[in-house]
Parts: structure tokens; C-alpha cells; sequence
């Protein structure tokens, strides 16, 4: 199996949760699943550390990281930006027939909300935010999305709302719509930035994030 496969499958499994932040890397288990020996699997380890998504412990494995507020909120500022620009990009260069894509994305996604699925409700809602990116026509900044949103994939997308607070992201989610519509950047950036400033918020609040400083070693041991 070549490097850049294994990083790419490891890589998978830990932004789907297979291996929940701060929970131990398995490597016996891994090198079996995978069909590989120790040695590639752990030069793929340093790959990920060095992109935040595995912690290295000397001499003592491995785990899959765990943010903590800080990284959360660093995170999903420079999220903020990347969205903001990815609207107003979109504003200039999309086509009819993908807002139409994207009006019809949010009228399923619309009807998850009264069906109160959450799960399905959260594939239409990322459906609908990397098509304004993929919208934007550019790749340099939506390899920069990818990268960043990785990070915050699962926290983003699985975090339980409050019926007030969901009730409030349908509306955020028809003024993003109505602003692609009448391809208003300014204000599409604006409504993009403040969705996910409250999105923020509610992550934080619902622990998918560490205290700075806290010991999880020993939580985890």
C-alpha cells in the first residue's frame, strides 16, 4: 500500500470517529485492517501529528487528538474567513444551475429540520457549504477549506441544538440561500461569518473541547 494511501485511510478513520479524540491509536489493530507492518503505519502517524490530528506520546504510542478550546476557536476563525470569502467569490462566479443545486439542497435539508433528523439534516446542511466553496472557482482556497474543516469536521456536523438554536440555523441557512440568490457577497459574508461564530459557541458549550491545560493523559490512561 503506497504512503500517501495509508495516510489518506488513516486519515478517514480518525475525521470519522472510528477513533474517538483523545482515545489511544491501535496500532496492532490498524497494521491488520490495513495489511501493513508497523513501519509504514507509524511514518503515516508522524504525518498526521504534524497536521494536528494525532498526538505523538514518547515512548508510548499514540492517540488521536483532542482539541481544546483554543485550537477550537482558532480553528473556526480562520473557518470564518475561508466561508466569508468562499461567499463572496461565489456571488461573482456561480452559475444558475448550481444555486439551483444548492436551493434544492437546502429545501431537503429544510425538511429534515421539521422531520427533526438531525443526521440527515447535517449531510444536507455540509452539502450545502462546500458547494459555496466548490462555487467560489477557487481550488487554492478550497484546499485550504478542506484542510481547515478536517479538523472540526466531526464537532461541527454531530453537535446536538437546542430547538431554539436549530430553530435559528434554518433561518441563518435561508438568509445564506437568499443572499447567494440575489448574489450579494457583502452580505452573504457577513450572514457566513456570523453562522459560524454561533456554531462556535455551541461546540464549545457542548465539550467536544479540552480546557487549556487540562491532563488528558490521565483521563485516557
Amino acid at each position: 500500500m503506497l504512503h500517501e494511501e495509508v495516510v489518506g485511510r488513516i486519515r478517514a478513520i480518525l475525521l470519522d470517529g472510528d477513533i474517538p479524540p483523545g482515545a489511544r491509536i491501535p496500532e496492532r489493530e490498524l497494521c491488520e485492517r490495513l495489511e501493513i507492518s508497523r513501519t509504514p503505519l507509524r511514518e503515516a502517524l508522524k504525518v498526521l501529528a504534524a497536521e494536528g490530528l494525532v498526538q505523538l506520546l514518547p515512548h508510548r504510542g499514540s492517540r488521536a487528538a483532542k482539541l481544546t478550546d483554543k485550537d477550537m476557536r482558532d480553528l473556526f476563525e480562520v473557518c470564518q474567513g475561508l466561508e466569508a470569502l468562499a461567499g463572496e467569490l461565489a456571488c461573482e462566479r456561480i452559475s444558475d444551475a448550481e444555486i439551483d443545486a444548492i436551493a434544492a439542497a437546502h429545501a431537503d435539508m429544510v425538511q429534515h429540520y421539521r422531520e427533526r433528523d438531525l443526521i440527515q439534516y447535517y449531510r444536507g446542511n455540509r452539502t450545502i457549504h462546500e458547494a459555496i466553496v466548490t462555487a467560489a472557482g477557487n481550488p487554492v482556497l478550497a484546499g485550504l477549506y478542506a484542510s481547515v474543516t478536517a479538523r472540526i469536521r466531526r464537532a461541527r456536523y454531530v453537535t446536538p441544538m437546542t430547538p431554539q438554536r436549530w430553530a435559528l440555523a434554518v433561518k441563518e441557512h435561508e438568509a445564506i440561500l437568499n443572499a447567494l440568490q440575489r448574489r450579494d457577497g457583502v452580505g452573504l459574508a457577513h450572514i457566513l461569518r456570523a453562522h459560524l461564530r454561533h456554531k462556535r459557541e455551541e461546540v464549545l458549550q457542548a465539550g467536544f473541547a479540552e480546557t487549556e491545560g487540562s491532563d488528558v493523559t490521565l483521563r485516557i490512561a
